[in-house]
C-alpha cells in the first residue's frame, strides 16, 4: 500500500511542475523538436518567448542543455519562430502540451 501511495505523488508531483522558466538557446538539429534534461523524450513542449509572447509547439527528442542557466535547447526552425538567431539566447517559458 505504501508503495501503490508513493508513486501516485510521485505521478502528482509531475504534474503539478509542468511550467519552467528559464532562457533557450538553439542547436543545428531541423523540425520542430528541442533537447530538454529530464522530459521524456516524444513529450510535445509550448515554448513561449517572455519578452514578445511569440510561441511555438516542438517535440523533446534530445537531452541537454549542459549549460548553467538555460532550461531548453531548441531546434533553429524552432527558436526562429519565436525569435531572431542572431539574439542566440532568449528568456522563455516553458509548458507541457496535455495531449487529448
Amino acid at each position: 500500500m505504501k508503495k501503490i501511495i508513493i508513486v501516485i505523488l510521485m505521478l502528482l508531483t509531475s504534474i503539478i511542475s509542468l511550467a519552467e522558466k528559464g532562457k533557450a538557446s538553439y542547436y543545428g538539429s531541423k523540425g520542430m523538436t528541442a533537447a530538454h534534461k529530464t522530459l521524456p523524450f516524444g513529450t510535445k513542449v509550448k515554448v513561449t518567448n517572455v519578452k514578445n509572447g511569440k510561441s511555438v509547439i516542438v517535440t523533446i527528442n534530445d537531452r541537454g542543455p549542459f549549460v548553467k542557466g538555460r532550461i531548453i535547447d531548441m531546434s533553429k526552425s524552432s527558436f526562429a519562430k519565436i525569435a531572431n538567431l542572431s539574439a542566440g539566447v532568449v528568456d522563455v517559458e516553458i509548458e507541457v502540451v496535455k495531449e487529448d
